[in-house]
């Protein structure tokens, strides 16, 4: 079966960075969206970043021009390069792929942007 394992989350002051990493496990034929949500605590999940089967790319107004994602399809991985961390991006981070057509989420990984 297929899983999500994600990586790189931790504590980081503001202004640092960390990169997240989220492979899939099993067998995968296709791969059509890899993306990045988020949730902070008493609030909705939401969409950061995603990636096209086309190599498109959309982000979110509040991290644009800070988050990177990309994708590795050889190892079924996908990145999220987060730079000038904000306290306000403080949030358990999620990955989530398309493979063929089913929906497939990560364990979440927390970040936490200190002050």
């Amino acid at each position: 079966q297929v899983q999500l394992v994600e990586s790189g989350g931790g504590l980081v002051q503001a202004g640092g960075s960390l990169r997240l990493s989220c492979a899939a496990s099993g067998s995968i034929f296709m791969l059509s969206l890899m993306a990045w949500y988020r949730q902070a605590p008493g609030k909705q999940r939401e969409l950061v970043a995603r990636i096209t089967g086309g190599g498109s790319t959309n982000y979110a107004d509040s991290v644009k021009g800070r988050f990177a994602i990309s994708r590795d399809t050889a190892k079924s991985t996908v990145y999220l390069q987060m730079n000038s961390l904000k306290p306000e991006d403080t949030a358990v981070y999620y990955c989530n792929f398309m493979i063929g057509s089913v929906a497939y989420w990560g364990q979440g990984t927390q970040v936490t942007v200190s002050s």
